[in-house]
């Protein structure tokens, strides 16, 4: 669809300034192609800024095999991305430009300084040295009737022509912060497949009593642990009982089987366990035991520690009677059944599943129906949970991006840019000079030692962004205050505009923490 323009050096668009499409034009810039980015917020990088607010979690440093499992059924999709630019050449990236880390007690890999800004900035003074232009406030809206690229700017409508285009226009949540999905419909238009977007690491409702709703809104449940299933293994973390319905990590880490139950039984079950450090016999002598005076609450207290919330949701969902059992309240307290009725809407979401078919992708992920017109980010098909994996796979996903434009440009160009780097005999997508190691998983890269208190107070704020309470006190971090601050000077190992590509996100960004109705990416 990109008509080619008569330029000493082909040029490229990128579309869209979060993670993908930044990384996408590093890796092009490097390889000695003009680049011009446009994005339709009064700055870049929005959302990705709006992930510092839960400390920044980058990536993930498990084994690679479990971190690919992490994806699904797109694991296998995304595996060329990831084994190539997975968590150790992230974070490697990070380090290049100036940026130190650190691993959390759960294996998350946070900046330092907790924060996405100042990674930001040394990302766009870089970018910018190596020759990148920007255009922000340019809302894309599709091609002209010559195949040239529209958008709308606070001056009217322009239209340009590129040599080749990568769109990374991010899935459809967190609306105000840029991913709106607008492009769905103009993707559509043109043949291109498409599963429809829906909300992932989303909260859900639940028809709670006016009595709990009014008392406990907002409370959390800590130190609990839950399933899809009555018999499944479960899964332990916290979570927060809203006005109508739970939110939060735990909920988040099942919301994919819990949604795609509502949508095939129209409501889903989450199997919910109170006290998971305790068996249920121990449960049910422990309930056995003689109680005198004491009311069911007080022993549920004394010899539990259920209390509050734990207690309010057993008074709502156990039945009188059951509740005066001690067998069957200790078989309520391991396995409380939580009907749950839809999920959150898409905005609300953290993130987003849907998007771009991998069938409709080439290798070098350029849509099969429209040649020298690039896809990545969020806008591709895939989901996965908080933990640094959005992330990742957005920085992978751009970098393919970016490596697959430089494959089709040098392929069309009898005289390859001289900065470009050549392709494998096998027409593999070529792979620019990097300034980290290109196998990610080859050369381990170890984040700087700090202090326990340092771990645990990251893995303390990370859990803390992912509270939908806390989140609602946050406020999104003003890009231009962010990144007006004393600019963060990336290492001065190699010249920036040197240095060929950098190997390459909950936007997604991690994707981008939130609650409802605060002000995305």
């Amino acid at each position: 669809m990109p008509k080619k323009k008569s330029t000493a050096s082909p040029s490229v668009a990128i579309i869209g300034g979060g993670p993908a499409g930044l990384m996408a034009a590093e890796v092009i810039a490097a390889a000695g192609f003009s680049v011009e980015l446009f994005d339709a917020m009064p700055s870049v990088g929005r959302k990705f800024l709006l992930a510092g607010v839960g400390g920044m979690n980058i990536t993930h440093a498990e084994d690679a095999v479990q971190f690919l499992g992490r994806y699904g059924s797109a694991s296998q999709n995304l595996a060329p991305m990831i084994e190539q630019f997975g968590a150790n050449a992230l974070t490697a990236w990070v380090h290049d430009l100036g940026i130190e880390t650190f691993i959390g007690s759960s294996g998350r890999v946070f900046p330092k300084e907790m924060k996405a800004a100042p990674l930001l900035r040394a990302w766009l003074a870089r970018l910018k040295a190596s020759g990148v232009k920007f255009h922000v406030r340019h809302r894309w809206l599709g091609w002209d009737q010559n195949q040239a690229l529209r958008f709308a700017n606070p001056e009217g409508e322009v239209q340009r022509t590129f040599d080749a285009v990568v769109l990374a226009l991010g899935g459809g949540s967190w609306a105000k912060l840029g991913s709106d999905g607008a492009w769905v419909p103009l993707l559509a238009e043109q043949g291109v497949d498409i599963a429809p977007l829906k909300p992932a690491n989303c909260g859900f409702d639940v028809a709670w009593s006016t009595h709990l709703s009014d008392k406990f809104a907002g409370s959390p449940l800590k130190s609990v642990a839950a399933a899809t299933r009555p018999h499944d293994a479960k899964k332990v973390g916290e979570f927060v009982l809203t006005a109508g319905g739970i939110e939060g990590s735990l909920v988040y880490a099942l919301s994919s089987q819990l949604r795609d139950d509502i949508a095939e039984h129209g409501s889903a079950t989450l199997w919910l366990d109170l006290v998971p450090q305790k068996s249920l016999a121990r449960i049910t002598e422990e309930l056995s035991l003689p109680r005198g005076a004491d009311s069911m609450a007080n022993h549920l207290r004394r010899k539990l520690g259920i209390e509050g919330v734990k207690a309010g949701l057993l008074r709502e969902l156990v039945s009188k009677e059951d509740f005066m059992q001690p067998a069957k309240l200790a078989a309520a307290i391991k396995s409380l059944a939580i009907t749950l009725l839809a999920p959150r809407p898409l905005d609300e979401a953290i993130s987003t599943a849907g998007g771009v078919s991998f069938a409709a992708l080439d290798a070098n992920l350029m849509l099969k129906s429209a040649p020298k017109v690039f896809c990545a980010g969020e806008m591709l098909d895939w989901e996965a949970p908080t933990g640094g994996y959005l992330l990742t796979a957005c920085f992978s996903s751009g970098r393919a991006a970016g490596l697959g434009v430089i494959n089709c440009l040098q392929a069309a160009s009898e005289t390859k840019p001289k900065k470009a780097a050549s392709s494998s005999a096998e027409g593999k997508v070529a792979k620019p000079k990097a300034s980290v190691a290109m196998d990610s998983e080859a050369v381990p890269v170890k984040a700087k030692r700090v202090s326990k208190a340092k771990v645990d107070a990251a893995e303390s704020i990370a859990a803390t962004a992912e509270n939908p309470k806390t989140r609602a006190a946050k406020t999104v971090p003003a890009a231009s205050t962010e990144l007006e601050a004393a600019p963060v000077k990336p290492k001065r190992s190699r010249k920036v505009a040197e240095a060929p590509a950098v190997e390459e996100t909950d936007v997604v960004p991690a994707k981008a923490k939130r609650t409802r109705k605060p002000t995305q990416e």
